[in-house]
């Protein structure tokens, strides 16, 4: 039952209310450390109070329950040295981070607290020392990867075609080898070194991502922007297209370039995953990210519904007229992508002035080009325009989540050997077998001096009142207008002392 309140005060909307309550819950708590603890009780999501907190973005029971938390080491003048506890928040021995918790929640408040001590300490830590430095060689190793993949692909086995064509507009001269046929040559074996890596981390790829998919859930994986989630979609759909061309070519079976170009896309496409490192690039691959999701699959709806209909009636109108003229529209796969480009003004509308055209093709072309280009092509641009407005308020605060989500995969996914766990042991100190992480804080000594300017303040009026107090009640037979009078004399008195309180604060400041 005290588990449960604890979990509802967490809740509460009234934070000073709910942090005196807490305090007053704990104080009858008999197993105050140790597993028994009321605070150490999660709920049937797996919660702590402490854990609840963060998701829910409680900033102000978070830095309750952290000043319960912290130690002071030592202080010299404006100097203080504090060790905080690591329970709970770092993700070196935790099933259920509290660091991939925050990032993964939906509330923006809870974002707020990666910016709050110890966290923001404990984060910049674990990203300099180890973060980085591992996030950049895996892009140079992955840009390495896709390099020899480029190649490979680019060498693939082809050989001259021998058959004759089958029609005037038929332009194919080389055709994929058979298998017997693919390694043969010195280079061919070199470009089946280049395959077989290719190969190899596809299925690494598949490995590391299909556990994590199974922890957290395909919805939240690939759902949520700061956990990259569209990169993963493109990085196991890439690892997948790479095993169908393999298959393919084991098989000898032709149209190979279809998956392989899907796989070169896909793959270089990732690589922006990884601009999430550098501080220049990383709030604008949240701004792609945020249009092409929000702005751009909305808007594909509309063109589609357009170019669907105006593409039809291009072919129909030129469906009895001779392709050889105006070969744009001679068949309706053609119609579709023809209207594609004419949708995004790429080409300019397709005319030969040699022959008649229908007149209802520029009849429907003046009212496509309306539709399009002046209208829609517009109305994306305003889409967009409206997005970055508002991702620009918080595309700093989300990279700066990017960097934690990032971590803490990095963290999960390396050998214990290559990161150490970051803090103190608090054995040192004989705080136990916590660990705990030391945090040195300058304290200001103006904003003190101002602190205290403030109390007197307070204090002098407090008198003031006082005094007018005690005037009125010795007076209290004296006429009406000198009570008055001394009201008057009292609070232009107080007046002037708080001015020239006021006027010391200034001079301060």
């Amino acid at each position: 039952i005290g588990n449960t309140v604890l979990h509802i005060l967490v809740l509460q909307p009234n934070k000073t209310f709910a942090c005196h309550m807490y305090s007053l819950i704990l104080s009858y708590d008999r197993n105050k450390e140790g597993p028994g603890s009321l605070e150490l009780i999660a709920n049937n999501e797996g919660l702590t109070p402490f854990k609840l907190a963060g998701v829910e973005g409680n900033t102000v029971m978070f830095q309750y329950l952290m000043q319960k938390r912290k130690h002071n080491l030592w202080s010299f003048g404006p100097l203080t040295t504090v060790l905080y506890d690591l329970t709970e928040i770092d993700s070196w021995a935790e099933d259920q981070s509290f660091l991939e918790l925050i990032v993964s929640t939906k509330k923006r408040e809870a974002r707020q607290i990666l910016d709050l001590t110890p966290v923001k300490e404990l984060v910049s830590l674990k990203w300099n020392m180890y973060g980085r430095p591992y996030f950049c060689f895996l892009a140079l190793f992955y840009i390495l990867y896709m390099v020899c993949f480029t190649m490979c692909c680019v060498y693939r086995p082809l050989k001259p075609r021998t058959g004759n064509k089958t029609s005037s507009r038929d332009n194919t001269i080389y055709v994929q080898k058979m298998l017997q046929e693919s390694y043969i040559t010195y280079e061919d074996e070199l470009r089946l070194v280049g395959e077989l890596i290719t190969v190899i981390g596809a299925v690494v790829i598949l490995i590391l991502e299909i556990p994590d998919i199974l922890r957290v859930g395909a919805a939240k994986y690939f759902g949520q922007t700061i956990l990259g989630g569209p990169f993963h979609i493109i990085v196991i759909t890439y690892a997948c297209m790479i095993l169908v061309t393999m298959v393919m070519r084991l098989t000898s079976t032709a149209g190979e370039v279809v998956p392989m170009s899907f796989a070169l896309v896909l793959g270089w496409c990732n690589v922006m995953y990884f601009a999430r490192g550098f501080q220049m690039l990383g709030p604008f691959t949240i701004m792609i990210q945020k249009m092409i999701f929000g702005d751009l699959m909305r808007f594909c709806w509309l063109m589609g519904v357009v170019i669907l209909g105006f593409a039809s009636a291009f072919y129909i109108i030129f469906q009895t007229e001779n392709p050889e003229n105006l070969g744009q529209f001679y068949n309706y796969p053609m119609s579709l992508f023809t209207t594609f480009e004419l949708f995004l003004t790429i080409i300019d509308g397709p005319a030969n002035y040699d022959v008649d055209l229908p007149f209802m093709y520029s009849v429907v072309y003046f009212a496509f080009a309306i539709i399009a280009t002046l209208l829609m092509l517009n109305l994306l641009i305003a889409m967009m325009g409206d997005t970055h407005w508002r991702v620009a308020h918080e595309r700093d605060e989300l990279w700066r989540a990017q960097v934690v989500a990032t971590t803490v995969m990095l963290e999960r996914k390396l050998p214990r050997c290559l990161w150490p766990r970051s803090g103190i042991c608090g054995r040192e100190y004989g705080l136990g077998d916590r660990w705990y992480l030391r945090v040195e804080d300058r304290v200001d000594p103006n904003k003190h001096k101002m602190m205290r300017y403030t109390e007197a303040f307070k204090a002098q009026g407090r008198d003031n009142y006082e005094k007018g107090l005690e005037k009125l009640e010795i007076n209290r037979d004296i006429l009406y207008k000198k009570e008055l009078s001394a009201l008057s004399l009292s609070r232009s008195t107080s007046r002037t002392s708080s001015h020239r309180g006021w006027e010391i604060l200034r001079r301060n400041t």
